[in-house]
């Protein structure tokens, strides 16, 4: 598995086909990952403050896993907000996955603001013992 993203630009999607074509594009930040790797496969962990599940988008394409995400600063009910000197950033990762992993059952949780993806190797990739008979 290999990190292919630090910064990427994406388009920021809009309510209808007017805005669409209108849509400007931003910087998304790259989450801090932590890949663990064993001989079941691997367990990636992102950090992405402020996301919310609805708005985690997670794909897997021709062995690359694409994981995209937009924060929310939350406001309270009935206020208004004028002036903010912080920006809810968008998140951006690529990785490439070898064949050796079963993309059809990654594993995803997110849990305060952290992503943690189980990827499993396919059981014919695994490590296995081979007995060696005497004589």
């Amino acid at each position: 598995m290999s990190d292919t993203t630090q910064l990427t630009q994406t388009k920021l999607g809009a309510a209808n086909r007017t805005e669409t074509a209108r849509a400007e594009k931003r910087l998304a930040v790259s989450p801090a990952v932590d890949v663990i790797e064993d001989t079941r496969g691997v367990t990636l962990w992102a950090d992405l403050p402020g996301v919310t599940r609805d708005r985690l988008e997670i794909r897997v394409l021709d062995g690359n896993l694409r994981i995209e995400a937009s924060a929310s600063v939350p406001t309270r009910e009935g206020l208004r907000l004028l002036h903010a000197e912080v920006r809810a950033p968008d998140f951006a990762r690529s990785f490439t996955l070898g064949p050796e992993f079963d993309t059809a059952k990654i594993e995803a949780n997110l849990k305060d603001g952290v992503l943690r993806l189980l990827i499993p190797r396919r059981e014919e990739a695994r490590p296995r013992r081979i007995e060696v008979a005497a004589g």
